[in-house]
């Protein structure tokens, strides 16, 4: 079983967001990074656009499947991780610290984020 560090918070969508003040790092949870295999394609959304925490913003595709990436907060995207672009196997491999994904400017953070305990619990309860 995958450990969730304590530092962040967890989605429903199976995304993390690491808060601090005012900006955030975003990326996908080992749990999704092993349900989706191998990563071959990340598409991101540019620096600058406006994002809605529950709408989808980009999109990760595996050897299995495309996946959507949903945002777990509202705000604007500061930066995105261009290692990650230009090696997409890296959120596959190391999605809670070298595979993130995006840096957020955060408007608002929505309810029913979970710590890494409640995340853990989500999980091993059979979350899809």
């Amino acid at each position: 079983m995958s450990s969730y560090p304590d530092d962040r918070q967890y989605t429903a969508d199976h995304e993390w967001i690491a808060v601090d003040g005012q900006t955030a790092r975003v990326g996908i949870t080992a749990y999704a990074a092993e349900a989706l295999g191998d990563v071959v394609y990340v598409d991101l959304p540019e620096a600058g656009t406006e994002i809605t925490a529950g709408e989808t913003c980009g999109e990760i595709e595996s050897t299995k499947s495309v996946s959507d990436l949903v945002a777990p907060a509202t705000g604007e995207i500061l930066a995105v991780n261009t290692a990650a672009v230009d090696e997409p196997e890296t959120v596959g491999t190391d999605p809670h610290e070298e595979g993130w994904l995006y840096t957020l400017r955060v408007d608002e953070l929505p309810d029913g984020l979970m710590d890494a305990e409640a995340y853990q619990g989500f999980v091993a309860g059979g979350a899809a």
